[in-house]
């Protein structure tokens, strides 16, 4: 079973492959080129759609948040500050767009809430659009250093709550220089057009976005995640260049075009982490079920292991009660087994067991037949539906396969190969402990095993019968029956 490390599930430690490096190109250049078409067009006039900016806000804060609470999820596995520093990026451009909305002039109110003056939400465009680089830069930066703490969730929970307190803090401080104190800002807003000063802030702002970007590129290990942020921030770049640098004011091609542009780049990293999450679950659970597989199977000799015997004897014993159909229990011993052990060695004793289980998986292979390796040389095997006599001529034909098969044993008192003592014992209808009545039993949870302890008996009998042979146990009652007859095989 292939037990996936964390560092190759989690997106912020995943190694990016080929097709990952190959999507990742193919949307980029697709987004290069549609960037190209619209460039000569940004500065198109187009008419005033007030419900796009509500709608367009709505769907980014609520990826953002999103993605933060995603990548909060990783920060628990991977205690990385780099993965919670842009866990916290993704909070402050929830937080700048709930500012940004609200302030925004002629959607809530006409010149905005918050105190706002008329260049406010230009200037929250560019706190929000510079502020996003930096926490990138500081995920590159900080991405192999973990969170230094004390064991436990606690710890690990105050420090993600101040990281994210403090981003609030950093969201309502710039939202309040951007509204209440936008009188001391320069001008770069000029009612709907942008002001000669706007192009030098556009500038500093888009020099964050690629320094951001050189500085998960030049990283020499790239992870899923510096894959797809690199592309966020390519999409962030043409972003800003269609809303503020190559349109020339609110409403035109360039507006709308640039601010699609940002949903998607704030989508990218969510749908990645939300493949993640998918491919994740998945995993997990094909390993349940391999380890679910893996508790019922006996490693050394390949079938059921006593605890799926149990488990299929109570479910076959409960329903024999049920339907009054037969049910029949093989327990077999390895005739001088340690003897086997002393003269040949462990190795071929393991050898022996596994070629025992073979033939005895082989034997039972109708639907519903069970072949168990009970414990050290000791086997079982439940045989559904068939009764007493037809389980003893079962038995009696295993002994002859495994003389056929001549294993050889010449330090063995029964035979001059491995031989089996064999024990059979069966309930059906009118058998069951407790005068014969099936509901009684099989409300009785202790009930399967007195089928066991008649089989062991039968068994027993085989053993001081001469081993070699099987026996059948009488009918089980609630009562111990009289002596078990001894059959040769």
């Amino acid at each position: 079973m292939d037990l996936t490390s964390n560092s190759e599930v989690m997106l912020s430690t995943a190694g990016a492959g080929l097709r990952a490096q190959r999507l990742a190109g193919a949307v980029l250049l697709l987004s290069l080129l549609v960037f190209g078409a619209l460039v000569p067009f940004a500065k198109l006039p187009l008419a005033p759609v007030w419900a796009f900016i509500p709608c367009y806000e709505s769907m980014l804060l609520i990826s953002d948040l999103i993605t933060a609470v995603l990548l909060l999820g990783q920060v628990r596995s991977t205690r990385s500050r780099g993965v919670l520093a842009l866990a916290c990026g993704y909070f402050f451009t929830a937080g700048m767009t709930v500012v940004h909305a609200l302030s925004f002039p002629g959607l809530f109110s006409p010149t905005g809430l918050l105190g706002a003056g008329p260049q406010s939400t230009a200037w929250l465009y560019m706190f929000w659009h510079g502020g996003f680089p930096l926490f990138v830069l500081a995920y590159a930066g900080l991405q192999g250093v973990e969170l230094r703490m004390r064991p436990g969730p606690r710890p690990l929970y105050r420090a993600i709550l101040r990281c994210v307190l403090l981003t609030l803090l950093l969201v309502v401080a710039l939202g309040a220089l951007a509204t209440i104190g936008h009188d001391r800002l320069p001008v770069i807003m000029v009612k709907q057009r942008y002001a000669p000063a706007l192009t030098v802030v556009v500038g500093i702002v888009w020099s964050f976005s690629v320094f951001a970007l050189f500085a998960v590129w030049r990283k020499r290990q790239r992870s899923m995640l510096d894959l797809w942020l690199m592309v966020v921030m390519c999409a962030w770049l043409i972003d800003i260049a269609l809303s503020a640098l190559f349109n020339g004011a609110r409403f035109d091609l360039g507006f709308y075009a640039g601010r699609i542009y940002g949903l998607l780049a704030a989508n990218f990293v969510l749908m990645m982490l939300m493949v993640e999450n998918g491919t994740l679950y998945l995993n997990l659970s094909r390993m349940a079920d391999e380890l679910r597989q893996l508790s019922m199977v006996d490693t050394m000799t390949g079938i059921a292991n006593r605890r799926q015997f149990d488990a299929t004897l109570e479910a076959e014993w409960r329903r024999a009660m049920r339907s009054g159909a037969p049910l029949s229990l093989l327990m077999l011993d390895i005739d001088f087994f340690k003897c086997y052990n002393d003269a040949y060695g462990h190795v071929a004793g393991d050898g022996c067991l596994r070629r025992v289980a073979q033939l005895l998986a082989a034997a039972a292979r109708r639907p519903g037949e069970l072949a168990a390796r009970y414990g050290g040389e000791e086997f079982a095997v439940l045989l559904p539906g068939m009764d007493g006599a037809a389980a003893l001529a079962f038995a009696q034909g295993i002994c002859r396969a495994l003389a056929e098969l001549g294993v050889e044993h010449a330090h063995s008192a029964a035979a001059g190969h491995v031989t089996l003592s064999i024990g059979v014992a069966c309930v059906g209808a009118g058998s069951a402990p407790g005068g014969g009545h099936p509901g009684g039993a099989a409300a009785d949870a202790a009930a399967p095993l007195r089928l066991v302890e008649a089989a062991d008996l039968a068994l027993y009998a085989s053993k001081t019968g001469g081993r070699n042979r099987a026996t059948l146990a009488p009918p089980l009652r609630a009562a111990a029956g009289p002596p078990c007859a001894t059959l040769p095989a």
